[in-house]
């Protein structure tokens, strides 16, 4: 990691740490967001001459990471992606929160002038001024105060998924060039939050293990325990290689195979590290005052925005046939994901 993108990284990291000094929020942080929104991160991947910041998604990830680690209850993701989608789409974001939806039913009127229809599960949809949709080749900007309807739902870490309907309302669009991109993005910013919340579990599970106590000594020195701690730490490990590979590969371009490798691999490590997580916190881990759930709730829902464990799978699973069986070994080893986890 450069200098630069580490000053960044521990930069959010403090911000977000001393948020969580403050009586724990549910569902969305005003005051951080306002910080968040001084700092200009959600700007961050606009380039510098549309007024943005002019990063890259190396830097959004290590943002992304220190969000993940923390809970912090933001669209920061949802923002940082709608804000690059509109730059490239030639669209100015008005002020205020900015979300995006990649589940849309409906269809765009008068030569893309209004939507009518639904956006499904938009995360923070009723705190959001703004969301980007993608639907019929346009690149779509809607105010929440023009939906016919909000209804409110949220995941299992309590965070805000929200369906808004529409009905010929009037909208600012321009043109899209790939209409699934919305989601691969959304599933990257996933991974980059996910390992966050891995690490912080992973974190949680070993200072546990080092204070509390059975027949005598700490938890921490059975060897059943370490080796379960152990694998985790592996898991955290492989979830953040991944990812960190696939932001390089969308900073340089198409990363369709390197998202879907990450998700996949976030995914799988969820499984194995929340369940060992809540084996060494014991039946604490799940209280809701036990600050663990702030991750593993985090992660159990994550797991299945942006693609499931199947879905990804089959799209990696669709491109190596697509090559066929000769090309598999040769074009394994020309890839250069792999990255250094220092």
């Amino acid at each position: 990691m450069s200098e630069q993108r580490q000053m960044l990284a521990d930069t959010a990291d403090r911000l977000f740490a001393d948020a969580r000094t403050t009586p724990r929020v549910e569902g969305f942080d005003a005051a951080l967001w306002q910080q968040v929104v001084e700092m200009g991160l959600p700007q961050m991947l606009v380039p510098e001459e549309q007024g943005g910041a002019g990063g890259d998604w190396e830097d959004a990830g290590a943002v992304l990471h220190a969000l993940g680690y923390h809970g912090a209850p933001i669209p920061l993701a949802e923002s940082l992606i709608a804000a690059q989608l509109a730059a490239e789409a030639g669209l100015d974001l008005p002020p205020g929160a900015v979300s995006i939806a990649t589940r849309v039913e409906g269809r765009v009127e008068q030569a893309g002038a209004s939507f009518t229809g639904s956006l499904h599960g938009v995360p923070w949809g009723r705190h959001a001024d703004t969301v980007l949709a993608v639907v019929s080749g346009h690149t779509m900007l809607l105010r929440r105060a023009d939906a016919t309807s909000v209804r409110n739902a949220h995941n299992l870490a309590d965070e805000p998924r929200d369906d808004l309907d529409f009905s010929s309302t009037p909208i600012i669009s321009g043109p899209s060039r790939d209409a699934s991109l919305p989601s691969r993005l959304l599933a990257l910013a996933r991974c980059a939050q996910i390992s966050g919340a891995l690490e912080a579990a992973l974190h949680k599970s070993v200072e546990y293990a080092q204070t509390r106590k059975q027949f005598g000594r700490a938890i921490g020195q059975f060897q059943a325990v370490q080796q379960q701690l152990a694998q985790f730490g592996a898991e955290v490990a492989a979830a953040m290689c991944a990812t960190r590979a696939a932001c390089r590969a969308a900073t340089r371009g198409d990363a369709s195979f390197q998202i879907a490798a990450a998700k996949l691999r976030c995914n799988l490590a969820i499984g194995f590290a929340t369940s060992t997580a809540h084996q060494v916190h014991a039946a604490i881990g799940f209280t809701r005052e036990f600050d663990l759930r702030q991750s593993t709730q985090r992660l159990w829902s994550w797991r299945t925005e942006g693609g499931n464990d199947r879905a990804w799978a089959d799209v990696l699973g669709a491109q190596v046939c697509a090559r066929g069986a000769d090309h598999f070994w040769a074009d394994l080893t020309a890839r250069d994901d792999a990255v250094s986890l220092s």
